[in-house]
Protein backbone atom coordinates (compact mmCIF):
# COMPACT_ATOMS: atom_id res chain seq x y z
CA UNK A 1 0.00 0.00 0.00
CA UNK A 2 1.16 3.56 -0.65
CA UNK A 3 2.75 5.57 2.10
CA UNK A 4 0.24 7.88 3.80
CA UNK A 5 0.65 11.58 3.01
CA UNK A 6 3.65 11.20 0.71
CA UNK A 7 4.61 14.63 -0.63
CA UNK A 8 7.70 13.76 -2.68
CA UNK A 9 7.23 15.60 -5.96
CA UNK A 10 10.51 14.58 -7.58
CA UNK A 11 9.87 13.52 -11.16
CA UNK A 12 6.30 14.81 -11.24
CA UNK A 13 4.89 17.17 -13.86
CA UNK A 14 2.00 19.27 -12.58
CA UNK A 15 -0.37 21.61 -14.37
CA UNK A 16 -2.11 24.43 -12.56
CA UNK A 17 -5.37 25.78 -14.00
CA UNK A 18 -6.21 29.20 -12.57
CA UNK A 19 -9.32 31.34 -12.87
CA UNK A 20 -8.71 34.93 -13.89
CA UNK A 21 -11.95 36.12 -12.24
CA UNK A 22 -11.16 37.47 -8.75
CA UNK A 23 -7.53 37.53 -9.87
CA UNK A 24 -6.36 39.41 -6.78
CA UNK A 25 -7.24 36.24 -4.87
CA UNK A 26 -6.35 33.60 -7.45
CA UNK A 27 -2.83 34.98 -7.86
CA UNK A 28 -2.35 34.47 -4.12
CA UNK A 29 -3.64 30.90 -4.45
CA UNK A 30 -1.24 30.35 -7.35
CA UNK A 31 1.70 31.65 -5.30
CA UNK A 32 0.78 29.23 -2.51
CA UNK A 33 0.49 26.31 -4.94
CA UNK A 34 3.84 27.10 -6.57
CA UNK A 35 5.52 27.38 -3.18
CA UNK A 36 4.09 24.04 -2.02
CA UNK A 37 5.14 22.30 -5.24
CA UNK A 38 8.65 23.72 -4.93
CA UNK A 39 8.89 22.51 -1.30
CA UNK A 40 7.78 19.04 -2.46
CA UNK A 41 10.61 18.92 -4.98
CA UNK A 42 8.59 19.53 -8.15
CA UNK A 43 10.91 21.44 -10.46
CA UNK A 44 9.79 24.88 -11.60
CA UNK A 45 10.23 23.71 -15.19
CA UNK A 46 7.84 20.82 -14.42
CA UNK A 47 4.95 23.16 -13.53
CA UNK A 48 2.80 24.71 -16.26
CA UNK A 49 0.10 27.30 -15.61
CA UNK A 50 -3.00 27.75 -17.76
CA UNK A 51 -5.51 30.55 -17.20
CA UNK A 52 -9.29 30.24 -17.53
CA UNK A 53 -11.68 33.20 -17.62
CA UNK A 54 -13.60 32.08 -14.53
CA UNK A 55 -14.12 29.21 -12.10
CA UNK A 56 -16.96 27.82 -14.24
CA UNK A 57 -14.44 27.49 -17.09
CA UNK A 58 -11.86 25.54 -15.10
CA UNK A 59 -13.22 22.07 -16.04
CA UNK A 60 -12.63 22.49 -19.79
CA UNK A 61 -9.09 23.75 -19.18
CA UNK A 62 -8.43 20.95 -16.68
CA UNK A 63 -9.82 18.43 -19.15
CA UNK A 64 -7.43 19.55 -21.89
CA UNK A 65 -4.50 19.46 -19.48
CA UNK A 66 -5.39 16.03 -18.10
CA UNK A 67 -6.03 14.57 -21.56
CA UNK A 68 -2.65 15.79 -22.85
CA UNK A 69 -0.87 12.97 -21.05
CA UNK A 70 1.86 15.38 -19.96
CA UNK A 71 0.90 15.73 -16.30
CA UNK A 72 0.74 13.54 -13.24
CA UNK A 73 -1.79 15.94 -11.66
CA UNK A 74 -3.80 19.08 -12.32
CA UNK A 75 -4.31 21.67 -9.58
CA UNK A 76 -7.37 23.90 -10.09
CA UNK A 77 -7.59 27.30 -8.43
CA UNK A 78 -10.44 29.77 -8.41
CA UNK A 79 -12.51 32.05 -6.24
CA UNK A 80 -16.28 32.37 -6.14
CA UNK A 81 -17.58 35.07 -3.79
CA UNK A 82 -21.26 35.23 -2.94
CA UNK A 83 -23.09 38.18 -4.44
CA UNK A 84 -26.61 39.52 -4.36
CA UNK A 85 -28.00 36.70 -6.53
CA UNK A 86 -27.73 32.90 -6.65
CA UNK A 87 -25.19 33.10 -9.48
CA UNK A 88 -22.33 32.03 -7.19
CA UNK A 89 -24.05 28.73 -6.44
CA UNK A 90 -24.34 27.83 -10.10
CA UNK A 91 -20.72 28.76 -10.80
CA UNK A 92 -19.42 26.82 -7.80
CA UNK A 93 -21.56 23.77 -8.57
CA UNK A 94 -20.51 23.78 -12.22
CA UNK A 95 -16.84 23.95 -11.25
CA UNK A 96 -17.22 21.24 -8.62
CA UNK A 97 -19.10 18.74 -10.75
CA UNK A 98 -17.01 19.48 -13.83
CA UNK A 99 -13.66 19.06 -12.11
CA UNK A 100 -14.79 15.84 -10.45
CA UNK A 101 -15.85 14.48 -13.81
CA UNK A 102 -12.52 15.40 -15.39
CA UNK A 103 -10.59 13.56 -12.68
CA UNK A 104 -12.69 10.43 -12.96
CA UNK A 105 -12.79 10.39 -16.77
CA UNK A 106 -9.07 11.12 -17.24
CA UNK A 107 -7.89 9.09 -14.25
CA UNK A 108 -5.59 11.96 -13.37
CA UNK A 109 -5.71 13.71 -9.99
CA UNK A 110 -7.56 17.01 -10.36
CA UNK A 111 -7.56 18.89 -7.09
CA UNK A 112 -10.11 21.48 -6.02
CA UNK A 113 -8.58 24.74 -4.86
CA UNK A 114 -11.66 26.82 -5.62
CA UNK A 115 -12.67 29.09 -2.77
CA UNK A 116 -16.39 29.52 -2.21
CA UNK A 117 -16.76 32.36 0.26
CA UNK A 118 -19.35 34.78 1.49
CA UNK A 119 -17.03 37.82 1.39
CA UNK A 120 -13.79 39.11 -0.07
CA UNK A 121 -12.32 39.18 3.46
CA UNK A 122 -12.95 35.43 3.80
CA UNK A 123 -11.25 34.87 0.44
CA UNK A 124 -8.22 36.88 1.59
CA UNK A 125 -8.07 34.84 4.80
CA UNK A 126 -8.03 31.60 2.79
CA UNK A 127 -5.51 32.72 0.17
CA UNK A 128 -2.55 33.32 2.44
CA UNK A 129 -4.22 35.00 5.40
CA UNK A 130 -5.33 33.76 8.79
CA UNK A 131 -6.82 30.51 7.39
CA UNK A 132 -3.75 29.50 5.38
CA UNK A 133 -3.55 29.18 1.63
CA UNK A 134 -5.94 26.76 -0.03
CA UNK A 135 -3.80 26.84 -3.18
CA UNK A 136 -1.04 25.27 -1.12
CA UNK A 137 -3.46 22.64 0.19
CA UNK A 138 -4.62 21.77 -3.34
CA UNK A 139 -1.02 21.41 -4.55
CA UNK A 140 -0.09 19.14 -1.64
CA UNK A 141 -3.14 16.99 -2.33
CA UNK A 142 -2.15 16.76 -6.00
CA UNK A 143 1.34 15.51 -5.16
CA UNK A 144 -0.02 13.00 -2.65
CA UNK A 145 -2.63 11.69 -5.09
CA UNK A 146 -0.11 11.45 -7.94
CA UNK A 147 2.18 9.38 -5.72
CA UNK A 148 -0.70 7.18 -4.61
CA UNK A 149 -1.77 6.49 -8.19
CA UNK A 150 1.82 5.74 -9.25
CA UNK A 151 1.97 2.97 -6.64
CA UNK A 152 -1.44 1.38 -7.30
Amino acid sequence: MPERGRHDGAGLRVAVAVSRFNEQITRRLLAGARDALRRCGVGEDAVDVAWAPGAFDLPIVAQALAASGRYHAVVCLGCVIRGETAHDRYVALGATVGLNRVALDARVPVTFGVLTTETLAQAVDRSGGSHGNKGEDAALAAVELANTLRTL
